[in-house]
């Protein structure tokens, strides 16, 4: 990879347009916090409400696959829809139809309703992720695009381990709580979407006209982006089905299987901000690919691990690593775009994790039942297969910042 002496690309925006992009960045922020706190806060219990309830281990896991199924099929939809009308009317829809699917989960229904309405939100989560991420894209310049995502996966992440906590002290005997509690908090985050003027006057003004939609340029930084996307989901889908099973099996209680998630997820919230100054400041490629090199590592490790202690804790040092990627994975993915094509770019990349997700934890569980180092181990193989492509098809492609100012809008 070729590299560049300079540190950061000049910026261009005036005291205004950086005031009214920072606002836009934070209101974004409130969103996705508020509906991952409520998010979040379904995912300890839902399995076991629906045992609770009856249902048969077939049906609990293709409710919870079916979450990740919606996302494969709809965000990318998703992603041409904010492209064409605008992102804000894609992130009030989402908010929207996941809030409403939090309340149907109340009225009396069969357990396939669940698997019904799971899917309706893994639709909306998609469609909420893909519209901020390609609002904020254009909104905000490549200069500061990685602090500025770092801000949003923090956000995000922040939820993730204020959600399931909430979740857990509801418990299965007050689920109806759970479920009241995450309509009302897609409800707030609703409020930013409606109130914000920084975000009206960004998608009025990157809303494509009517007519032929630009066509998406398929380049390099786009392809290995996709390629990182599927390394990090073949993993995120292997922990999705596998990890409680082996801490399980090493004689871990719930309490320390909850931790082990917990401990995971704390270093996100604060090392993905350091990830987005790096990613400002440095060689984008070499952080993502560095991050990419520690998932590999770790998730072909993990089954030779025995010490329960041992894994929380190596746990906490895999977050890190791959946190540090993740603004880099997006200032590339981003770089020299047009407004016009972020919603479908961002579209790709979340259908390309997502898809390797979901096969992923579809294949991973069978696998284990063979042999517990299978599905790590498999995972980390083919997805380090992934991360050479995807280091061979950044080889040429500008990495830093300041890079990017000299060249034309597009590689």
């Amino acid at each position: 990879m070729t590299s560049d002496s300079s540190s950061v690309a000049p910026s261009s925006e005036t005291p205004e347009e950086l005031a009214a992009s920072n606002r836009l960045v934070n209101r974004l922020s409130l969103v996705v916090f508020f509906e991952w706190i409520g998010a979040g806060a379904l995912l300890p219990m839902l399995p076991l409400y629906l045992q609770h309830r009856g249902a048969s281990p077939t049906i609990v896991g293709l409710t919870m696959a079916s979450f990740f199924v919606a996302g494969l099929l709809f965000q990318y939809p998703a992603g041409r829809l904010a492209d064409r009308f605008g992102r804000k009317p894609v992130l009030l829809g989402g908010l929207l139809a996941y809030g409403l699917a939090s309340l149907c989960y109340l009225i009396p229904a069969s357990n396939y309703s669940f698997l019904v309405l799971r899917f309706v939100q893994g639709g909306a989560a998609g469609a909420v992720e893909v519209a901020s991420l390609a609002l904020l894209s254009s909104a905000v310049p490549t200069a500061r695009r990685g602090r500025a995502v770092s801000k949003i996966y923090s956000a995000q992440l922040s939820g993730t381990v204020i959600g399931p906590l909430l979740g857990t002290i509801a418990g299965l005997a007050h689920m109806s709580l759970v479920f009241i509690a995450t309509a009302i908090l897609c409800g707030i985050a609703v409020i930013p979407v409606l109130t914000s003027s920084s975000i009206e006057a960004h998608d009025e003004l990157d809303t494509t006209p009517a007519g032929p939609m630009m066509k998406v340029v398929i380049n390099r930084a786009l392809l290995g982006a996709m390629g990182a996307a599927v390394a990090f989901g073949l993993c995120i889908g292997v922990y999705e089905s596998c990890w409680s099973l082996l801490l399980e099996s090493r004689g871990a209680t719930v309490f320390q299987i909850g931790i082990s998630w917990t401990t995971f997820s704390i270093p996100y919230v604060f090392f993905v901000r350091a990830g987005g100054w790096f990613a400002d400041h440095g060689d984008r490629r070499k952080f993502a690919v560095g991050g990419l090199i520690v998932s590999m590592i770790f998730c072909a490790l993990w089954p030779f691990v025995s010490p329960i202690f041992v894994l929380v804790t190596l746990g906490f040092f895999e977050a890190i690593g791959s946190s540090l990627s993740l603004p880099s994975i997006q200032g590339l993915l981003t770089q020299q775009r047009e407004p016009q094509e972020l919603g479908r770019v961002q579209g790709m990349f979340a259908t390309s994790q997502t898809a390797a997700i979901a096969l992923s934890a579809s294949l991973a569980g069978a696998l284990f039942g063979i042999n517990r180092a299978l599905p790590f181990v498999l995972a980390a193989g083919i997805g380090t297969i992934f991360l050479i492509g995807t280091a061979i098809l950044w080889a040429n492609v500008p990495g830093r910042a300041s890079q990017l100012a000299a060249l034309p809008g597009r590689d």
